[in-house]
C-alpha cells in the first residue's frame, strides 16, 4: 500500500517557507536569504527534531540547494496530482541535492522521512509549478481581462479626421 502525500500540510509548508524566503530576499541585502538559510542548515543538522515544531524550515533551509531534474517532473506532477507519496528508491533518484547538504538529508530523513518528501514536493510547487507560465488559447480573451487599448480595428480603413 501507498502512502498518501498530504496535499494540505505541503501546501502549507509551501506557504509558511515562503513568508521566510521572501522576509530575506532585500535587494539592500543579497546574501541575507542564503546566510539565513546556512544557519538554520546548522541549526537543524545540530537537532533535526526541532522540525516538529518548526517543519517550514527544512523546506526554507534546502530552497534554492535542490534541483529537479526535468525528466522526473512528470513523476513528481503525478504524485502530488494523486496525493502519492513516493517510495525512499523513487525519491532518492527524483531529487538532486547539493553534496553539501547530504548530512542534513541523512539527520531528516533518520528524524522524518515523510517531512523530508513532503517538504521536497512543496520545492518542487515552489520552484517548478508555481514558476511555469500560464498558457491562453489563442484567440480567446480573458473576459475578465479590462483592455485599456481603445485603438480601434477599422481606424486605418476609415478617416476619423474627416467632418462630416
Amino acid at each position: 500500500m501507498t502512502d498518501q502525500l498530504d496535499l494540505n500540510y505541503v501546501n502549507q509548508l509551501k506557504l509558511d517557507a515562503l513568508e521566510n524566503i521572501e522576509s530575506y530576499q532585500d535587494p539592500d541585502t543579497p546574501e541575507a536569504l542564503a546566510q539565513y538559510t546556512n544557519q538554520m542548515k546548522k541549526a537543524l543538522l545540530a537537532d533535526a527534531s526541532m522540525l516538529s515544531s518548526l517543519p517550514e524550515y527544512l523546506t526554507v533551509a534546502l530552497y534554492g540547494n535542490v534541483r529537479f531534474p526535468e525528466q522526473v517532473h512528470l513523476k513528481w506532477q503525478n504524485w502530488i496530482d494523486n496525493n502519492t507519496m513516493p517510495s525512499w528508491d523513487e525519491f532518492k533518484v527524483s531529487v538532486a541535492f547539493n553534496n553539501e547538504d547530504i548530512p542534513l538529508v541523512k539527520a531528516v530523513k533518520d528524524e522524518s522521512e515523510a517531512l523530508l518528501k513532503q517538504s521536497c514536493a512543496a520545492l518542487f510547487q515552489m520552484m517548478i509549478i508555481d514558476t511555469k507560465p500560464v498558457a491562453k488559447k489563442e484567440g480567446l480573451e480573458d473576459l475578465n481581462e479590462h483592455n485599456d487599448d481603445y485603438s480601434d480595428e477599422y481606424q486605418d480603413q476609415y478617416d476619423y479626421d474627416e467632418e462630416y
